[in-house]
């Protein structure tokens, strides 16, 4: 009897470390799907950490890329970034989406 409780215990106690956490509740975090012209109203803006993270709020993109003149980048397509383009000033010239 003793020896079934124990296995009973035990595969429990197992299975529920394979439960999936629930979400966390307040802010909902991004879809993913990056839509540049929600963060229209940042071109002209200097570029920061507070203009980043509301871009990234308004396109609803998971990430975003901020290009400088010269700077090399990869050419692969992310549907879920947000690329800022920025002049030699600071200034954000561009948003689009990959």
């Amino acid at each position: 009897m003793f020896r079934t409780r124990l296995a009973l215990t035990v595969i429990a106690l197992s299975l529920a470390g394979c439960a999936s956490t629930p979400p966390a509740t307040g802010a909902q975090p991004p879809t993913g799907g990056c839509n540049a012209e929600g963060a229209r109203w940042a071109i002209g803006q200097g570029v920061n950490d507070g203009v980043v993270n509301r871009i990234l709020h308004d396109t609803g993109s998971r990430d975003a890329r901020v290009l400088r003149p010269g700077q090399p980048a990869t050419m692969d397509f992310r549907p879920d970034r947000v690329n800022v383009d920025v002049n030699d000033r600071g200034a954000i010239t561009g948003l689009r989406c990959g």
